[in-house]
């Protein structure tokens, strides 16, 4: 994946957490395609994953990052559709993108 590519997929999603990925990722931060060799994970797999972490950030009285509960809806909503995992980190935030399996947009974005 290219850099173009990432931000064409991110500018598709009008998130706050989406905005502010491509506006970090505009500005030079590095980015990575997690599962570039591997198979994309099932959406169902990663929001029983990332629903458990926020439930749990929840109840021990921790402040979940930006947009993870959004992203938990987005990846419950996308079912059993195929993603792909992204990250951009830039020196003030770190964040971790999920992509259609065509990598054509982003189905959930936190950070």
């Amino acid at each position: 994946m290219i850099r173009s590519d990432l931000e064409f997929a991110l500018a598709l999603d009008d998130s706050p957490s989406a905005r502010a990925a491509l506006l970090a990722l505009r500005a030079g931060a590095a980015f990575e395609l997690l599962s570039e060799g591997h198979q994309a994970a099932s959406a169902q797999q990663l929001w029983d994953i990332w629903a458990f972490r926020h439930q749990t950030m929840l109840d021990t009285d921790v402040t979940p990052r930006p947009g993870l509960a959004e992203a938990v809806g987005k990846l419950q909503a996308a079912g059993t559709s195929l993603v792909h995992l992204a990250k951009i980190t830039s020196s003030q935030r770190r964040f971790v993108i999920f992509l259609a399996e065509d990598l054509t947009h982003c189905i959930a974005c936190m950070g």
